[in-house]
């Protein structure tokens, strides 16, 4: 990640405390490990290098793991970050598509026809 500000793992937890103001839970529950994320704008001067770093990284979208494995943060800590963001507008999130109908998957025969080509295997 150039230019963006890469942090440890082992973190001195007063730091992780500081970087989210006290919280242990974002404001919103709109992120899970694949969520995408997209920055909506670029860096404002004096905002939180963190902050800055995400958005920098989310030009294109990017799923939170991602981000939160580029900062070297937590997830649970990535999650304030972008729920911060997502609360000033600087950021949309989309979920991965699902099959959210049975019609998507394959029928009952096709996948006795797999599991008994992996039992010969």
């Amino acid at each position: 990640m150039s230019g963006a500000a890469r942090f440890s793992r082992h973190e001195n937890p007063d730091r992780l405390y500081t970087l989210t103001g006290g919280r242990s839970r974002p404001s919103r529950d709109d992120f899970d490990l694949v969520t995408l994320v997209v920055g909506e704008c670029e860096p404002a001067r004096g905002m939180q290098s963190e902050h800055a770093a995400i958005l920098r990284l989310c030009r294109l979208p990017v799923a939170v793991v991602e981000i939160a494995a580029e900062l070297r943060l937590p997830v649970s800590i990535t999650k304030i970050l972008l729920s911060d963001l997502l609360d000033a507008g600087r950021i949309t999130v989309r979920h991965p598509r699902t099959a959210a109908s049975s019609s998507r998957l394959p029928d009952h025969a096709t996948l006795e026809k797999v599991l008994v080509g992996l039992r010969q295997l």
